[in-house]
C-alpha cells in the first residue's frame, strides 16, 4: 500500500526508541505469562448484534470511509476512529499503553515487519479462538504467514505488496534494451544504459532496510529464524549471498543511482527518464500516477526479474490489523477486524484509495484484473502484480526487534552502499550489532 510503503523513509527516525520500549515489555511478558482470553465464532456473531463501542487506530486513508460504512451495517456498534500517528508515532504511544496496562484501543493498524514485536509481548488476540485460522485460503501466502506468530494468529492481512518490475518503456525503446526475465540480463540492462547515458540509471538504491530483506527473501534467504526469545541470523545464508552476487556487480560497478528514495529529486529523476526501472512493491502504481504525471504513458509493469528463470517473488511492506488483549469487547473487536478485512463491501472501499488486496478473491477478480490505466499506456498491469502474489515464497520471519535492526541499517550496510563497496561486509556487521543488541535485550541471539 502505498501510504505505509511511502513511509519507509519515516521510520529511520525514532525507531530505536520504540524498538527498545516494545523488547523490554516483550520479554516481562514472556517471563510473567499473560492471561489469555477464549471465545468462538458464534460470540462474534453474537457480539455485532449485540453493539457496543470500540476504538480503532488508524492512518490509513481509507479508515474513515470503511468505519462509516461498517456503522452503516452495524448500527448498534460505535468505532471511534483515532489516528495515532504513522507506524513508529502509532508504535509508540501502543507499546505506552501496553506497558501502562490501559490506553490501547480494541483495534490497531500494524505493519506485518512490526506485527512480531507486539505477538511476542503477549499483547494481541489469538484469533484463532474466534475460527478465523479457516480464512487462510482468502489471502494470499505472504501476507497471512506475516500474521501467523509463534503458532498464533495475531491478526488479519489488509493490503500486501508482492514485488514487480516497474520500467519506463520510452527509455528502453530508445537504447534498444529488452525487458530484463532474469538478474544477470537486468545486470546488463544496467550496463547498457549508463554506457549509452552516464546520467541514467537501471534504478536508484542508496541502500534501504526494507529493500534489502525484500531481495534476500525473493533469492530464497531466510536469515532471520525465531521460536519464541531464541534468535538465529545468518546474513550469509545461500540466499543472501545469491542476492549479493548481483547486486554486488550494480553497487561495485557504480551502475546505481544515489538519489534517496521519495525526495524531490527522486521524482524529478522518474520523470525524466534518469531512473528507468523500480523493484518496489504492488503499490506502486498510484504513487507514480499521483506523483509523476510528466511520465504518463511512459511506464509499463513487467514481473520482478529471476535468478533461473522460475518465477520467485517475495512481499515489500503492507500491513493488517489486531485486536489487543486490553480490549473489554475482544470478540466485538474480532467481529469488526473480521469485517474490516474480509467482507467485500469492505474491501472495495479500500481499493478505491488505492490498496492493493491481499485477498485472492479480489485479486482474480475480473473487474480488478480488467483495470487497464492510461498511465501505463492501457496496460492490464493487475494481471502481472496478481500473478506476482501468486508466486510469493512462504517461510518469511522478521526479527523479533526488527524496527531497531531497521534504525541501524545505514550504520553498516548503508556504508557499503556509500563506498561502493562489497555488500556481505555491511551484512555482516549487521548482523554483529543485531545480535549483540538483541542479547543485551535478553533475548538468546546466535550469530551464524
Amino acid at each position: 500500500m502505498k501510504r505505509i510503503l511511502r513511509s519507509r523513509s519515516l521510520r529511520r527516525v525514532a525507531t530505536a526508541i520504540v524498538a527498545t520500549a516494545v523488547v523490554g515489555a516483550s520479554l516481562a511478558a514472556c517471563s510473567s505469562g499473560s492471561s489469555s482470553s477464549s471465545g468462538s465464532g458464534s460470540d462474534v456473531d453474537a457480539a455485532l448484534k449485540a453493539g457496543g463501542e470500540i476504538t480503532y487506530w488508524s492512518w490509513t486513508p481509507s479508515a474513515e470511509a470503511q468505519v462509516a460504512a461498517f456503522e452503516k451495517e452495524y448500527p448498534k456498534v460505535k468505532v471511534k476512529l483515532v489516528n495515532a500517528g504513522t507506524n513508529t508515532t502509532e508504535y509508540t504511544k501502543l507499546q505506552n499503553a501496553i506497558k501502562a496496562g490501559s490506553g490501547a484501543p480494541d483495534v490497531a493498524q500494524v505493519e506485518y515487519y512490526a506485527i512480531p514485536q507486539f505477538a511476542l509481548s503477549d499483547s494481541l488476540v489469538d484469533l484463532t479462538q474466534f475460527g478465523f485460522d479457516k480464512l487462510k485460503s482468502d489471502y494470499t501466502a505472504g501476507p497471512w504467514s506475516s500474521v501467523n506468530v509463534g503458532g498464533k494468529l495475531v491478526g488479519l492481512p489488509q493490503d500486501s505488496g508482492p514485488m514487480a518490475m516497474f520500467y519506463n518503456k520510452t527509455v528502453f525503446d530508445k537504447y534498444g534494451i529488452a525487458v530484463p526475465t532474469t538478474w544477470d540480463e537486468y545486470t546488463a540492462a544496467a550496463e547498457k544504459l549508463h554506457a549509452a547515458d552516464p546520467n541514467a540509471y537501471i534504478t536508484s538504491d542508496s541502500g534501504d532496510s526494507g529493500f534489502t530483506t525484500s531481495m534476500i527473501w525473493q533469492a530464497g534467504g531466510r536469515p532471520f529464524s525465531v521460536d519464541g526469545t531464541k534468535v538465529t541470523v545468518n546474513l550469509q545464508d545461500e540466499g543472501t549471498k545469491k542476492w549479493t552476487a548481483t547486486w554486488n556487480k550494480l553497487v561495485e560497478g557504480k551502475l546505481l543511482s544515489s538519489v534517496p528514495g521519495w525526495s524531490d529529486e527522486w521524482y524529478k529523476a522518474l520523470g525524466n527518464g534518469s531512473i528507468a526501472t523500480l523493484i518496489t512493491g504492488a503499490w506502486m502504481p498510484g504513487t507514480l500516477e499521483s506523483s509523476v504525471t510528466e511520465a504518463s504513458g511512459q511506464w509499463r509493469v513487467a514481473p520482478i526479474p529471476t535468478y533461473d528463470g522460475k518465477p520467485a517473488n517475495a512481499e515489500n511492506g503492507g500491513g493488517g490489523q489486531v485486536v489487543l488483549k486490553q480490549s473489554k469487547n475482544q470478540a466485538l473487536a474480532a467481529g469488526f477486524l473480521k469485517w474490516l478485512n474480509n467482507d467485500e463491501s469492505s474491501i472495495k472501499v479500500f481499493l478505491k484509495s488505492g490498496g492493493f488486496p491481499s485477498t485472492t478473491k479480489d485479486l482474480s477478480s475480473d473487474a480488478f484484473l480488467s483495470d487497464a490505466p492510461e498511465y501505463f499506456g492501457g496496460q492490464k498491469i493487475n494481471e502481472v502484480l496478481a500473478d506476482g502474489a501468486k508466486n510469493v515464497s512462504t517461510g518469511w520471519q522478521y526479527l523479533p526487534y526488527q524496527v531497531y535492526a531497521n534504525s541501524i541499517y545505514a550504520d553498516s550496510v548503508g556504508q557499503s552502499y556509500a563506498s561502493n563497496s562489497d555488500l556481505n561486509t555491511g551484512l555482516k556487521a549487521w548482523q554483529q550489532s543485531i545480535v549483540d543488541y538483541g542479547n543485551k535485550q535478553g533475548f538468546t541471539v546466535t550469530g551464524k
